[in-house]
């Protein structure tokens, strides 16, 4: 997940890079008044989304696959936690009521 960010975060920075050099060129329109430092990111992030989109496409899926895998492994260890308490609760009831039956 940590390497999927940092890609993407890559992508926005290039962008950004980008997008400064062509509004500081004159090639792309200025914000207005002291806004122009927004336009600049606002423009990097509307750009870099799509790009980001089309060509992270497989590492977005490794990534979502191993949270899958986590979630899962995650889950089954719950689900064995309820049965090591489930089979502790019919164990000592268990011997709760052998005990009552000999007294």
């Amino acid at each position: 997940m940590l390497r999927y960010t940092l890609m993407r975060l890559g992508i926005f920075v290039g962008c950004l890079v980008v997008v400064w050099g062509l509004v500081h060129s004159g090639l792309a329109p200025r914000g207005l008044g002291d806004s122009n430092g927004l336009w600049i990111v606002l423009l990097a992030l509307l750009i870099s989304a799509p790009i980001s989109f089309v060509v992270l496409r497989e590492e977005r899926d490794r990534a979502s696959e191993r949270i899958v895998r986590r979630v899962d492994r995650v889950k089954s260890n719950l689900e064995a936690n309820r049965n090591q308490e489930d089979v502790a609760d019919d164990t000592a009831r268990a011997q709760g009521q052998t005990q009552g039956q000999t007294s």
